[in-house]
């Protein structure tokens, strides 16, 4: 091992000791040092080992662009569970890796506390990176048996459709009754409706209780992966199995996703508190570690006065030691484990911390202009929240199985509030049409505000 691989595991372990010392509470956290082009592979596919795509080797190019230039650098990966795994790049300094080893105790701690990261450990246990590579076989398995084409269609769509969960279902669900029972009626009839049934020329009505055929779905299903998997009419067992495969994966992401302010923020303030507190670092070491804290915590690029875009290490962080500067820690772990970023920036970023940090909403106009459209408080705290709703996407919903099989959706534009890209979403519809082997029509709205229906 390399003397600065074994220093960093020396690190690592003290730092762990310090976080127990301090209260951090945690799974166990498998450190590896990794090469940057795996690094970058993790990355983009998400997990270590994961069903091959083509998709994800078009986010490896661009994201390898982005590094060139030197627009984004990637310092370290942690995956939650149990235990967590936690990946570092082995051509980042002695320092930053030092300062990545402490910000991962705090991701690890964040994720064994969070009421959502909590939840989907109890659905789906805490192996997630052995559940993914098996998978990822299963996936190989089928491409030697059925092809890569027939393979690869069904990846499309479904990875097409990834943020399509409903996050307030159960990760295993039964299938919808397949028949269902009128409803007894609710009060017996009064004196007048009895009158009323005893005149002359009313018919008394039979009333049946005889089972009757269930409407599919019974409500509008926004679960579509689930969906999809549960009832499509001409989808083999294998091609259901990656469906809610890729349905698995996104319940898994889900809550990096959702609590990503939260999340950052926490491991910034205990890398931050870490470093500062380990006495046993070289001071030459500490003061590069720290250097690097700044960088990522940092509102904007080097040069730049104003950002257009919110860091969410940087927001997360400052709410973090406003909190607990203002109400201590344990109000702080209350606040870890019950909110998400919903209710953590909704409840907790206040108009004096706001305008600390400088935020308010923009609009761009067609001659490229850029203007500070709002600085009140409610409007910042929905445009930071606004990418966020549905999992970023927009909100479809199963509304009808035909009894020929076809299948209607519908865009639920007036909850959603964000119109749909046409050009995507007939694309999108292409290959769930490919898949569901019958008449897919998905309704929205056009470009000019009418009710438009797409039909594949």
């Amino acid at each position: 091992m390399p003397a600065t691989e074994a220093a960093l595991l020396d690190y690592a372990h003290e730092l762990e000791a310090l976080a127990a010392r301090l209260g951090l509470e945690y799974y166990p956290v498998d450190f590896e040092v990794v090469p940057n082009n795996f690094m970058m592979e993790i990355a983009v596919y998400g997990l270590p080992v994961r069903m091959p795509h083509w998709s994800f080797g078009v986010r490896y190019i661009h994201q390898l662009i982005l590094q060139g230039m030197g627009n984004s650098r990637i310092f370290e990966v942690m995956f939650p569970g149990d235990p967590c795994h936690a990946y570092l790049v082995a051509n980042n300094s002695l320092a930053e890796n030092t300062l990545v080893a402490a910000h991962v105790l705090g991701h690890a701690d964040f994720a064994k506390n969070n009421h959502l990261f909590a939840r989907f450990m109890d659905m789906a246990g805490g192996r997630i990176l052995q559940q993914a590579a098996a998978r990822a076989r299963g996936i190989e398995a089928a491409i030697r048996q059925f092809g890569h084409e027939r393979v690869e269609a069904v990846l499309d769509a479904a990875l097409a459709l990834e943020p399509h969960i409903d996050v307030d279902q159960p990760l295993y669900r039964e299938r919808y009754p397949d028949k269902v029972t009128p409803a007894a009626p609710r009060t017996a009839p009064g004196s007048f409706q009895q009158r009323y049934r005893n005149l002359p020329g009313e018919l008394t009505r039979e009333r049946n209780d005889a089972p009757g055929s269930a409407t599919l779905p019974p409500q509008p299903e926004c679960d579509l992966l689930w969906f999809i998997a549960q009832y499509a009419p001409a989808l083999d067992a294998w091609e259901r199995d990656i469906f809610l495969a890729v349905r698995e994966e996104s319940f898994y992401f889900y809550p990096v996703f959702a609590c990503q302010i939260m999340n950052e923020g926490w491991a910034c303030y205990w890398h931050a508190r870490l470093l500062r507190e380990a006495d046993f670092l070289p001071d030459d070491l500490y003061v590069s570690a720290i250097k690097a804290h700044s960088d990522v915590v940092r509102p904007f690029a080097a040069e730049q006065q104003m950002a257009l875009a919110v860091n969410p290490y940087h927001l997360g962080f400052s709410m973090w030691e406003a909190i607990i500067a203002r109400d201590g820690l344990d109000t702080a772990r209350r606040i870890c484990r019950e909110e998400d970023d919903f209710g953590f920036v909704r409840n907790y970023l206040d108009t004096t911390l706001a305008e600390k940090l400088g935020l308010f909403v923009y609009e761009t106009h067609e001659d490229g202009a850029i203007k500070i459209a709002a600085r009140d408080i409610h409007a910042v705290r929905e445009a930071i929240l606004a990418p966020k709703y549905n999992y970023g996407a927009p909100r479809i919903a199963a509304t009808h199985l035909n009894t020929d099989g076809s299948l209607d959706l519908t865009h639920d534009f007036k909850s959603d509030g964000r119109g749909l890209d046409l050009g995507r979403a007939e694309r999108v519809l292409d290959y769930l049409a490919r898949i569901w082997r019958r008449p897919v029509s998905l309704t929205t709205l056009s470009e000019t505000g009418h009710t438009r229906v797409l039909r594949r």
